[in-house]
C-alpha cells in the first residue's frame, strides 16, 4: 500500500512540475492555446456538425439510420474490400518506397537523381490519372491489351487494377518520408557493425531496418489512410469491388442522401485510428535517437555489386511502369481525339488554357498560401510533440490527425455545415479552401518532422539555449536547419495535395475560386480525354517547376546574411 501511495505522490508531482514548466513559458502557452483553438474549430467542428446531421432528421433524434445502415450486407462488403485494398495498397507502396529510398541514400547505382524524379512523379498528377492511363492501356480497347495481345475481354476492374494503380499512386509518399529518415541516420552506426565483422544484411536487418521503424510504420500509416479514403480511383476502376468511399460518394451524389452517405464514409474513421493509435503506441516505447551533435568522420565503404544491381533492376521495372503510365497520359494530350485520329496536334492545348486559364490561377494561388503554412504549422506541432510536455498534448497530436482520417468528401461537407452559417461564414472564400487543403496534408508534414526530430538527439538544441539563445530563435536556427529534409518533404507534399486534391475540395468551390482537378475531373466526366489529359500536363509542368523553387528555399533556412549556416 505505501509503495502505491508512493507512486502516486511521484506521478502527482510530475504532472504538477509539467504544470509550472508551461505556465512559466508565456511563449509556449500562448501557442498551444492558439493551436488548440485552431484545431478544434476546424478539425473536432465539423466533424461535430456531420455527427448531428446525421442522428437529428429535420431537428429531431433519429438514430434510426445507423441501425438501418449498419445492419446491410453492402455496407459490411464495401468496409471488408475497403480495409483489403488499404492493407493490400499500404504494404506494397511502403516496400516499394523502402526500396527506392535504400536505393537512393545507401547503394551506389547509377541514375539516383533519374529514379528520385521518377518516384516523385506520381504524386504531381491527381491519383486517378493513373487510373484512365490503366484503361487507355489495359482495358477492352487499351492500347496494349487490344494493341499488342489481341485480347477481346480484357478487364482491369476490381481489386487487382485498383492495386496497381493505388500502389503507383502512393507508393511516393513512402519514398519521402523514408528517404528522410535515412539521411538522418548516422552512418557511424553502421560503420561500427560492420567493423566488428558482421555481414552487410546482418547490419541491415539488425541496425538500419530498426532505426527505419519510425518512418516505416507511418508511411503505412499515411497510405492505408490514403488508399481507404480515396475515391478516384474505386469510382473508376472498381466496378464489382465496391469500397465504403465510392459507395458514400455514390449515396451523396446519385441518392442525395447526406444522412447515410456520411454516416457510410465516417466510419472510414474507425480503421484508420487504430492504425493511429497502434503505431504511436509502437514507436513512443523505443529510442531512435542516431544524430548526437557529435563529429563524424566519414568513411569509405567498400561497393557491393550485387546490391547495386539489385536495386538498380528493382527501381527500373517500377520506374518503366511509372513512365509507362504518364507516357500514356502525355501522349493523349498530343493527339486529336484518342483511338480515332492519332495525329499529332496541340489542340487540346489551345483549348485547355482559353477556357481553364481562370482555373489554373486559382488554383496555383489557393496552393502557394497553403503551401507555406501547412509546412509551418507541421513543424510546430511536430516539435511540440516530440520536444515538449505540456497540458492538451494528446489532444493536439490526435486532432491534427483526424481531417487526414477522415475522407475528403465528408471533411468537404462537414466544412459547408459547419462555415455556412454565423459566425463562421466562410463558404464561397479562399480562405475555406487554404484551410481545407492544409488540414488535409498537415500530418504528412507532422509525420515527417517528428520522425527526423527523433534522430536528433535533444543536447543540440539544449547547447544553444545554454548559451543564451532564445526557444523562437533555437527553433529557427537550430532544428528547422536539421529537419530541412522533412520541411522539403512536407513542403512539396503540401503544394502538390493542394494543386491535386478532389475529394475534400470539391463541395467548396465556388464561381470567384475554382481548382484544376475540378475541371480534369469535369473533362473526363465528358468524354473529353484529351483536353483532361492536357490540364494533367500542364498542372506536371507546374509542379516540377515548383520543386525546384521549394529546394532553393529550404536550402537557405538557418542561413546567415554572409551566407553562413548558424
Amino acid at each position: 500500500m505505501a509503495r502505491y501511495v508512493d507512486l502516486e505522490l511521484i506521478e502527482k508531482e510530475r504532472k504538477n512540475t509539467v504544470r509550472r514548466q508551461f505556465l512559466g513559458q508565456p511563449v509556449l502557452m500562448m501557442v498551444v492555446v492558439a493551436l488548440g483553438l485552431f484545431l478544434f474549430l476546424f478539425s473536432f467542428f465539423p466533424i461535430i456538425k456531420i455527427i448531428i446531421k446525421i442522428l437529428w432528421n429535420k431537428k429531431v433524434f433519429d438514430p434510426t439510420i445507423i441501425t438501418k445502415t449498419f445492419h446491410d450486407t453492402y455496407f459490411w462488403e464495401s468496409f471488408g474490400n475497403s480495409l483489403l485494398l488499404g492493407f493490400l495498397s499500404a504494404f506494397l507502396s511502403t516496400v516499394i518506397g523502402f526500396v527506392f529510398a535504400f536505393s537512393a541514400v545507401r547503394s551506389d547505382m547509377k541514375g539516383k537523381s533519374f529514379f528520385n524524379l521518377i518516384a516523385t512523379l506520381p504524386i504531381i498528377a491527381p491519383p486517378f490519372v493513373m487510373s484512365l492511363a490503366m484503361i487507355l492501356l489495359f482495358g477492352r480497347s487499351g492500347l496494349i491489351s487490344r494493341g499488342l495481345f489481341h485480347l477481346k475481354n480484357a478487364s482491369v476492374y476490381g481489386l487487382r487494377g485498383l492495386l496497381v494503380v493505388q500502389t503507383l499512386a502512393f507508393f511516393p509518399l513512402a519514398y519521402l518520408n523514408i528517404k528522410g529518415v535515412l539521411e538522418c541516420i548516422n552512418r557511424s552506426v553502421e560503420d561500427a557493425a560492420e567493423s566488428l565483422g558482421a555481414s552487410k544484411w546482418h547490419v541491415f536487418r539488425t541496425v538500419t531496418l530498426p532505426l527505419c521503424i519510425p518512418a516505416v510504420f507511418s508511411s503505412f500509416l499515411l497510405v492505408f489512410i490514403k488508399s481507404i479514403s480515396d475515391f478516384g480511383n474505386p469510382q473508376l476502376l472498381g466496378g464489382n469491388f465496391e469500397t465504403l468511399s465510392s459507395r458514400a460518394y455514390l449515396v451523396i451524389n446519385g441518392m442525395y442522401d447526406t444522412r447515410t452517405g456520411s454516416l457510410i464514409a465516417i466510419s472510414i474513421l474507425l480503421p484508420s485510428i487504430m492504425a493511429f493509435l497502434i503505431e504511436r503506441y509502437w514507436i513512443s516505447k523505443k529510442s531512435f535517437v542516431t544524430v548526437t551533435g557529435k563529429p563524424q568522420n566519414a568513411t569509405d565503404r567498400p561497393k557491393n555489386t550485387r546490391l547495386d544491381h539489385f536495386c538498380f533492376i528493382t527501381c527500373s521495372l517500377i520506374a518503366a511502369l511509372v513512365i509507362l503510365f504518364y507516357g500514356t497520359v502525355i501522349l493523349v494530350s498530343l493527339v486529336k481525339t484518342w483511338g480515332v485520329d492519332m495525329s499529332i496536334s496541340l489542340d487540346n492545348f489551345r483549348f485547355a488554357i482559353s477556357r481553364g486559364g481562370q482555373y489554373i490561377k486559382d488554383s496555383l494561388i489557393l496552393a502557394l498560401l497553403a503551401t507555406p503554412l501547412t509546412a509551418l504549422v507541421g513543424m510546430i506541432i511536430a516539435y511540440l510533440v516530440v520536444r515538449k510536455q505540456f497540458f492538451g498534448k494528446r489532444f493536439i497530436e490526435f486532432s491534427s490527425m483526424l481531417t487526414f482520417a477522415v475522407p475528403g468528401i465528408v471533411l468537404g461537407i462537414g466544412y459547408i455545415i459547419s462555415f455556412n452559417t454565423k459566425p463562421f461564414i466562410l463558404t464561397g472564400t479562399a480562405a475555406i479552401l487554404v484551410i481545407a487543403l492544409m488540414f488535409r496534408n498537415m500530418s504528412i508534414g507532422i509525420e515527417a518532422g517528428t520522425n527526423n526530430l527523433r534522430q536528433i538527439d535533444p543536447s543540440i538544441e539544449e547547447a544553444s539555449t545554454n548559451q543564451g539563445a532564445g526557444q523562437v530563435y533555437t527553433f529557427w536556427h537550430v532544428t528547422l536547419p536539421l529537419i530541412r529534409s522533412a520541411i522539403y518533404t512536407t513542403m512539396i507534399n503540401a503544394f502538390v495535395r493542394s494543386m491535386t486534391s478532389v475529394s475534400a475540395v470539391i463541395f467548396l468551390v465556388s464561381v470567384h475560386w475554382n481548382l484544376l482537378t475540378v475541371m480534369i475531373m469535369s473533362e473526363v466526366e465528358n468524354s473529353r480525354l484529351g483536353v483532361a489529359a492536357a490540364y494533367c500536363v500542364i498542372l506536371m509542368a507546374m509542379v516540377l517547376v515548383a520543386f525546384a523553387c521549394l529546394k532553393m528555399v529550404v536550402d537557405n533556412i538557418g542561413i546567415t546574411k554572409k551566407g553562413k549556416r548558424k
